[in-house]
């Protein structure tokens, strides 16, 4: 795929920004760059515009918090699973895509890192052929215990500066989690900030108290609200009255905090999705999949992380289940998110797509090269119908797919 494949125009469709819908427009880019947005922009002379018929025009979707898809997981180590799961999630309309750890040793955190970065370079010389990779998500290992979900325990650590300081020195680091209550945890968030990541909380017992501590030191966002996170009745049994405030009140109290929901319709109600947006605002919620390798595959039992060394989980083809009382990461792609996300609360379809598009750009710090459909950036871009199916996928310019005919179970 030359450069002569990355300009192109799609016209008469309902462009999606992140403040408004802008219907009748067209959106228009050169070598892989936006390069005119609006109803009546110049098409440059030799290319043959595509007709959305009126569909919507969206930026390609941006997942920060994903574990692998199509019999993938990242933590497989190796380039092929890498590859596997991106482009499945690509075929959802993901074209950004953070890469995420689970809970297990160096050796297997390193390799992950490393096929990652493989991953990236392939597709980076090649576009069309999978999403943008930025960094990954250095989300396991360090973990509170009793709040691993349907992670290892058995990986569960404090930070260690020896050990996460080789996977900062990669370069290849860009959002970094840790359980604000752990030894050490203070140390990390700092470091982590000061290298330009963005600092999370997660799979955590901490109190209010505590994340004050990692914020200020730069933490400022708090993975998968809700789920495997503290409360207040959870901060009544671990220090006794008076009651003191969790996770969800320093989210909520904090303008600066940002979050995400996993929205696939089993997680969380549409109550709570509704709440969040409309206590965090689209500019401060994230859409998620947290997705394993059970995307596009058939109910059944799977491996969560490295494919010997991780825990099993059944999915039934709506969500991954580590116990009968116990869910397991999801096995939607974004574009399910989005229309659930849609169909289960009052939000206007801008601002979902801004928690899938823009919000996250802005919250990775990537908002320099994608995230919104605007002059100089990234050409990555969706063509969706009415329904919010994915019909076509640009990554830098270049087309990916023509349908999403990924298999729905």
């Amino acid at each position: 795929m030359g450069d002569e494949l990355s300009a192109g125009a799609i016209v008469n469709g309902t462009v999606v920004l992140p403040h408004c819908l802008l219907e009748n427009a067209a959106v228009v880019w050169e070598r892989g760059r936006i390069s005119a947005v609006g109803h009546t922009p110049e098409i440059p002379a030799g290319i043959r515009p595509i007709n959305a018929n009126g569909r919507y025009i969206s930026p390609g979707f941006i997942d920060l918090h994903v574990h692998g898809g199509a019999g993938a997981d990242f933590m497989d180590g190796t380039v092929q699973s890498a590859v596997t799961a991106c482009t499945a999630h690509l075929r959802h309309g993901t074209t950004t895509i953070f890469p995420t750890t689970t809970t297990g040793d160096a050796e297997l955190l390193l390799q992950m890192l490393e096929s990652c970065r493989s991953a990236a370079e392939q597709f980076a010389v090649q576009p069309g052929t999978g999403p943008w990779i930025p960094g990954i998500h250095l989300y396991g290992p360090y973990f509170a215990q009793g709040k691993q979900g349907c992670h290892d325990p058995a990986g569960c650590r404090a930070p260690d500066p020896e050990e996460y300081r080789e996977y900062l020195a990669s370069g290849f680091v860009r959002i970094a989690t840790c359980a604000a209550e752990l030894p050490g945890a203070e140390e990390f968030s700092r470091i982590f900030h000061d290298a330009g990541c963005l600092v999370t909380c997660g799979h955590s017992n901490a109190s209010w108290t505590e994340m004050q501590r990692v914020f200020d030191v730069g933490m400022r966002h708090v993975d998968h609200f809700w789920c495997a996170m503290s409360s207040v009745p959870a901060m009544r049994q671990r220090f006794g009255p008076p009651m003191q405030g969790s996770m969800a009140e320093f989210v909520l109290m904090h303008r600066e905090m940002s979050t995400e929901v996993i929205a696939d319709g089993c997680h969380l109600a549409p109550e709570l999705l509704e709440f969040a947006w409309r206590m965090k605002g689209a500019d401060r919620l994230c859409i998620v999949t947290d997705c394993n390798r059970a995307l596009d595959l058939p109910p059944g039992e799977y491996s969560f992380g490295h494919h010997q060394h991780g825990t099993r989980f059944r999915s039934d083809g709506r969500t991954g289940w580590a116990s009968p009382e116990s869910l397991a990461s999801s096995v939607r792609g974004m574009d399910f998110m989005v229309r659930h996300m849609h169909q289960a609360t009052t939000a206007p379809l801008h601002e979902v797509i801004r928690m899938a598009t823009t919000t996250p750009a802005e919250r990775a710090g990537i908002q320099d090269q994608t995230g919104r459909l605007e002059c100089g950036l990234q050409a990555d871009l969706l063509i969706l119908d009415e329904d919010l199916h994915v019909r076509q996928v640009f990554t830098q310019g270049v087309s990916a797919m023509s349908t999403s005919d990924s298999p729905e179970y």
